[in-house]
């Protein structure tokens, strides 16, 4: 699962982007209770910044593949704030049933609006057997029927049912995790905030594809990283929250996405740097479009370098996923109920992390087509 950053400047076709599969559950008229809240919290983050209060400088972040994951290795990734263009995004929100936001605390602490250096890509190596898997916890959500999936190849055999739309429910407000102190509301339209996240520019995972700034936009709050059908796609890692230990939330959905592009949502080393490759996927999709898979990385290669876990549910729906990492061990969250767990004192990372968003491309030999993956926050919490 590891897949690092490698990009290239190459652009996006904007006929093929499909923003017209997301619905826009969210009135028109007028800013709702939520959007006020959204907006409370980025103007919250917005104020702490001119503060001059920071973290440390972040390097970009790398990704692993859905079960193939082993080696780090560096490439020429470079962050690129300055040449991002803008593709059209969809607003929505989850179903009529989803929770609205919480607002902001009254007094956040400090978020980091510094520079990063450049991203160091990484590479997936082969497959190897994952340790011990945690089962998920049952999350009392009905069976539904299983997500779309594209004609472009065939859904895993034996399938099952997909778990019903989540109901906005977080991890923060369920476990009382308190004031945010990082993240992003993506409130500023057009390319994403340089002070806030690397773009990332250059050969896509494995080599395969390309990373391409272009392939980011924010528009109506949401971030939005297309997908082609020749395997341009974007990712890009956060300057905020250089941390060991803490607890990350996203609220994240795809479109119904082509099997070969896997989106992803990455804790990876500060300086891409670790001892034993830490990589913490706590959201990632693979060829199987109705699970999302958790991957705790923690060794470099052998039969056991990986906890992991799956959760069946529809990532066309808006859903909250969420990491906590202390010093007794991690534990993975999907719209606020316990999906993972490792508490190996072996298995935890050893330095510091950071958040990287990716929809990496995994071609296979057939046709490709375009898909997209939306962000409609990130949160980070001490």
């Amino acid at each position: 699962m590891f897949k690092k950053p490698l990009f290239n400047k190459s652009r996006l076709n904007k006929s093929t982007l499909n923003t017209s599969t997301f619905k826009d559950a969210r009135p028109k008229a007028r800013l709702s209770a939520p959007q006020l809240n959204k907006v409370a919290i980025a103007l919250s983050l917005g104020a702490l910044s001119l503060t001059g209060c920071s973290a440390g400088p972040t390097s970009g972040a790398a990704a692993v593949s859905p079960a193939t994951e082993a080696a780090h290795s560096a490439a020429d990734s470079t962050s690129s704030a300055a040449t991002q263009a803008s593709h059209p995004a969809v607003k929505a929100t989850a179903s009529a049933a989803a929770t609205p936001k919480p607002a902001a605390p009254s007094a956040p602490k400090p978020v980091s609006g510094t520079a990063a250096a450049p991203v160091a890509p990484g590479a997936g190596a082969a497959p190897a057997p994952a340790a011990t898997a945690v089962a998920p916890a049952t999350d009392a959500q009905a069976a539904a029927a299983p997500a779309p999936v594209t004609a472009a190849a065939a859904p895993v055999a034996a399938q099952a049912a997909v778990a019903a739309t989540g109901d906005g429910s977080q991890a923060a407000t369920a476990r009382g995790w308190g004031a945010v102190v990082a993240g992003d509301e993506f409130s500023k339209a057009g390319a994403p905030d340089s002070t806030k996240w690397s773009v990332f520019k250059g050969s896509g995972h494995a080599g395969k594809g390309v990373r391409s700034p272009q392939a980011w936009s924010v528009a109506n709050g949401v971030a939005t990283v297309s997908g082609d059908s020749a395997g341009t796609t974007g990712g890009m890692s956060a300057k905020f929250a250089q941390q060991k230990y803490g607890k990350w939330e996203t609220r994240m959905r795809t479109n119904a996405r082509d099997p070969e592009y896997h989106p992803v949502l990455i804790l990876w080393p500060n300086n891409n740097t670790s001892p034993n490759c830490a990589e913490i996927d706590y959201a990632e999709g693979s060829t199987n479009t109705t699970q999302i898979k958790f991957f705790l990385h923690y060794a470099c290669g052998g039969s056991n370098f990986q906890t992991t876990a799956a959760k069946t549910i529809d990532t066309t729906q808006w859903h909250n996923y969420a990491v906590e990492w202390t010093p007794a061990g991690i534990t993975g969250y999907i719209d606020g109920v316990k999906t993972f767990s490792d508490t190996n004192p072996a298995h935890l990372p050893s330095v510091g992390m950071h958040q990287t968003l990716q929809l990496d491309w995994f071609p296979d030999g057939s046709a490709t087509k375009p898909s997209q993956m939306q962000v409609d926050w990130v949160r980070v919490y001490k």
